[in-house]
């Protein structure tokens, strides 16, 4: 009987324009995170936006601004638990610490939209989307620019054939042992119908930037490899 009593189409209306664009927005970004095969995809950034939006906005219908703020204040410190696990610490090295932020920004876009903020939360989106795309390459630049020996995680990354990958992965541990530079770890990554990308990280930690390229350039010419490059990794 209270649920027709209080029935309001126009507030359920506004409701409904917080939880589609909290959707739209972390589709945006999951999307992005989705692509780069991240932990913490499409589906969790649009759950994380509009589990956000859905607090912030029942706040804000039951007893105003005012408590819509303190929610918003648990949701910051809420997500947190959320986005702990996703960081992965193996020995001295830690990933993840950039998908656990985007799940951080994700919830901010979600209480924009609680708030009935699009636009804000719009703004948000389009500068999240710029740090983990359009930065992306100044990264690499900064990783790259130095040729001494810096303290780092190094991945060499090679794209082959989807039914050579087992023979593939074998010829580039031995081929890496051979050079003195052993494999801590080697994660293979479908692309596509076809090929995968095979990520190796190097135990070591100090490489010369110059002895890599030369080290690419040799693997480009093994058998079945389509594309080989390197990276440094930033956590």
């Amino acid at each position: 009987m209270n649920f027709v009593e209080h029935f309001d189409f126009s507030g359920i209306a506004n409701t409904f324009l917080s939880y589609f664009f909290a959707f739209i927005f972390g589709a945006l970004i999951g999307a992005e995170r989705q692509f780069r095969q991240r932990t913490a995809g499409l589906r969790t950034n649009v759950l994380v936006a509009i589990g956000a939006a859905g607090f912030v906005d029942l706040a804000d219908s039951i007893a105003g601004s005012t408590e819509a703020v303190r929610v918003i204040s648990y949701v910051v410190s809420g997500i947190g638990f959320l986005g702990a696990g996703v960081i992965m610490k193996e020995g001295a090295n830690v990933s993840g610490l950039n998908t656990a932020a985007t799940l951080w920004c994700s919830a901010a876009v979600g209480a924009c939209t609680g708030v009935d903020r699009i636009p804000e939360a719009a703004l948000l989106t389009v500068f999240i989307l710029a740090g983990n795309t359009l930065l992306r390459p100044l990264v690499n630049f900064i990783n790259r620019a130095d040729t001494d020996s810096v303290e780092a995680e190094y991945v060499i990354l090679a794209t082959v054939p989807r039914q050579y990958s087992g023979k593939v992965r074998d010829t580039l541990q031995e081929f890496l042992e051979l050079h003195r530079y052993p494999a801590a770890d080697i994660e293979t990554v479908v692309t596509d119908s076809d090929h995968v990308d095979i990520e190796i990280t190097l135990i070591s930690t100090e490489v010369d930037a110059a002895e890599l390229d030369k080290l690419v350039e040799q693997l480009k010419r093994l058998e079945h490899i389509r594309y080989a490059t390197w990276r440094a990794n930033t956590q």
